[in-house]
């Protein structure tokens, strides 16, 4: 009996190929947007981070220099939150302002207009004693769209911000 060379693959070998890679295929795209998605969200959650931070210093920073007899807590409009605007005067005798106007955050100094923020969802400000009118209190949640019309939200509260003057 001769034998012959084999050469090729038979129909059995090559449909249990298929299938193999067919799943593998189909966990592993599964898998790469779970990755995807979490790799979206920690993104998102550390630059709300940072921009919670620097804002939320710039804010108290500042209410710190302010003259507390100055200070006025109220809202731009009546489709903002209440609490939603501080106005205040420094030492130096400059008048600034926070305010939510939407979705932005804006610092008011000397009536020129800076946007400190474009993801910002609530700002209040109030004052946590009423006995204690040199103690303010800045609460604020920014949020940012990550992927398929979800959000995430970061809310950020400085209570006893104490003003010096």
């Amino acid at each position: 009996m001769v034998r012959r060379k084999r050469s090729g693959f038979t129909l059995t070998e090559a449909v249990i190929t298929v299938a193999i890679l067919g799943i593998v295929s189909s966990i592993s795209a599964k898998i790469m947007i779970q990755a995807n998605r979490y790799f979206i969200l920690t993104r998102t959650r550390r630059d709300l981070q940072g921009e919670a931070r620097g804002v939320m210093y710039v804010i108290t920073r500042n209410l710190r220099e302010a003259q507390n007899a100055t200070i006025t807590i109220d809202r731009l409009s009546t489709s903002q939150p209440f609490c939603s605007r501080i106005t205040f005067t420094k030492i130096q005798g400059t008048t600034m302002t926070f305010e939510q106007s939407g979705n932005q955050l804006i610092q008011v100094v000397g009536g020129k207009s800076h946007t400190l923020s474009k993801n910002l969802r609530y700002l209040a400000f109030s004052f946590p004693r009423s006995d204690d009118m040199t103690i303010v209190s800045v609460s604020m949640t920014l949020e940012e769209g990550i992927f398929q019309g979800q959000k995430k939200a970061l809310h950020m509260a400085s209570e006893k911000v104490e003003v010096m003057n």
